[in-house]
């Protein structure tokens, strides 16, 4: 827990106008300052900052309040989160109020393998953008997909050499414990060698919601049909997968403005749709959301548009999933691609304009699409309708009363 001295420091030393400024141009207007709502598409502006007090007030949306409330709603972090990037941006020492060994032990752990990871991040992309095999690999897989230099660096993605253990051996060399690089599934400990997990493949680093990186998921690049076509990295006391979703970090703002929440099954499919303009997107890596996961969204939007790629057969077996969102009280909709088309190939075609008309148009609410597809499976089948009709109301019993 965060010291009430650290908490102190930071509310004192914090200016509401120099914080707020980072993320609004604010423009002075008497004794405080205005900007545009970053919360809301206002034209006029309405969101006032007062030095005087230290508090701010968006009158387009209804919130308003401290330094600290304004970084918990615009980052979406939480109080602890907030306090921490407010301490780092003063240069202000986080004092933790004191923890048992065992807690402090684990604490200590932690940081180590967020540290191991955020070497491995900036490892793997200089690799990529460095190296020959990574520019000829990795770096023309990347621009094949279509994905520009931008947003390759935005979203900081990378390549391991195909080599056995070279990423092990930077790692060791800049003194890296190998027990860390092991626990955080980089690294593959066997008695008659170590390995790395993610050798000869593209990188996606999979991040929290306030950035810091969790683990990686890796796409091979060879054409061994023995190995995995993706691969991501295990569960670890920093990276649990039913609890993340990919592309949070960089959609979080989008949803909380547009209300609401596309849902895709793979990294390319957010990041091409990213590229595109449509910045509220995740994956799941899978349309099956856990609880978690739909909590994570539950921050920032009630509302969730589940995209599926143009596959019959998939779609109807992606169904079920989508009950534990209805659980939870989310809205759901629901937009199938054209046959043979998935959210990248789309965006990849079409236009942003195009691209944004055909989900405004083909995204029907889940229960209703539902019974759309599975009626036209079963219209001449009674015994099957009933059954189809026994799904339905069961699917709609999962929506929590008002």
């Amino acid at each position: 827990m965060i010291s009430k001295s650290t908490i102190d420091k930071v509310f004192e030393a914090s200016r509401v106008e120099e914080v707020i400024g980072d993320f609004v141009q604010l423009k002075k207007s008497g004794s405080n300052f205005k900007g545009l709502s970053p919360f809301t598409d206002e034209r006029t502006p309405s969101f006032m900052v007062s030095p005087a007090k230290q508090i701010w007030k968006d009158f387009s949306s209804g919130k308003g309040g401290t330094v600290v409330s304004f970084i918990m709603e615009h980052e979406h972090f939480t109080y602890p989160e907030a306090i921490k990037y407010l301490a780092k941006k003063y240069n202000i020492e986080v004092e933790e109020t004191e923890l048992t060994n065992e807690e402090k032990e684990k604490a200590d752990e932690r940081e180590s393998l967020y540290l191991v990871s955020e070497f491995a991040n900036s490892y793997f992309q200089d690799i990529l953008h460095q190296s020959d095999k990574g520019q000829a690999i990795g770096l023309s897989y990347f621009k094949e997909r279509g994905f520009s230099l931008e947003t390759i660096k935005t979203f900081q993605l990378g390549y391991a050499l195909d080599e056995w253990d070279a990423f092990t051996k930077e790692a060791v060399s800049k003194s890296y414990k190998l027990e860390y690089l092991e626990k955080t599934g980089l690294t593959i400990v066997k008695p008659e060698r170590n390995f790395d997990r993610f050798k000869g493949r593209v990188i996606f680093p999979i991040h929290s919601m306030s950035g810091r990186v969790l683990g990686f998921g890796g796409r091979i690049m060879s054409q061994d049909k023995k190995a995995a076509k993706y691969l991501n990295s295990p569960e670890s006391d920093i990276y649990h997968k039913s609890k993340v979703l990919y592309g949070i970090y960089y959609a979080k703002q989008a949803i909380a403005k547009e209300d609401n929440c596309y849902l895709v099954e793979g990294y390319t499919d957010v990041i091409q749709l990213y590229q595109k303009g449509i910045k509220n997107v995740v994956s799941s890596s899978g349309t099956a959301l856990p609880s978690d996961q739909i909590r994570l969204i539950n921050r920032l939007t009630r509302n969730i548009t589940v995209l599926f790629d143009g596959d019959a057969a998939g779609t109807r077996a992606s169904l079920r999933g989508i009950d534990l969102i209805l659980e939870q009280g989310m809205n759901v909709k629901v937009c199938a691609f054209p046959e043979g088309e998935d959210p990248d190939s789309y965006a990849r075609k079409n236009s942003l304009e195009e691209l944004n008309q055909f989900l405004d148009e083909q995204a029907v609410d889940f229960i209703r699409f539902k019974a759309s597809l599975l009626f036209e499976e079963t219209r001449n089948d009674p015994v099957k309708k009933a059954e189809t009709i026994r799904d339905i109301v069961n699917s709609i019993s999962k929506i929590p009363d008002a």
